[in-house]
């Protein structure tokens, strides 16, 4: 099962954290350095369809306003 969007960022940020105290070998830098790229880029591909689902909202809103205003016909007295 995928991890949720928090789950991944907390994680990321405990990579980070770890890596920024420099008291790591090389190689367990290197993991680590590849392990949150690959955090970074779920994170991201999740932000984005994110982003996505409020375009698509907003949208759906602003048909449903011109909808409600029904300009295309007689003005009502």
């Amino acid at each position: 099962m995928a991890n949720t969007f928090e789950e991944n960022l907390k994680q990321l940020e405990s990579i980070v954290e770890r890596l920024e105290r420099g008291e790591l070998g090389l190689e367990e830098s290197l993991q680590l350095f590849e392990q949150g790229t690959g955090l970074s880029q779920q994170c991201k591909a999740d932000l984005d369809a994110a982003e996505g689902r409020v375009q698509v909202l907003l949208q759906r809103g602003r048909e449903r306003v011109a909808e409600d205003l029904d300009l295309s016909g007689p003005p009502q007295a």
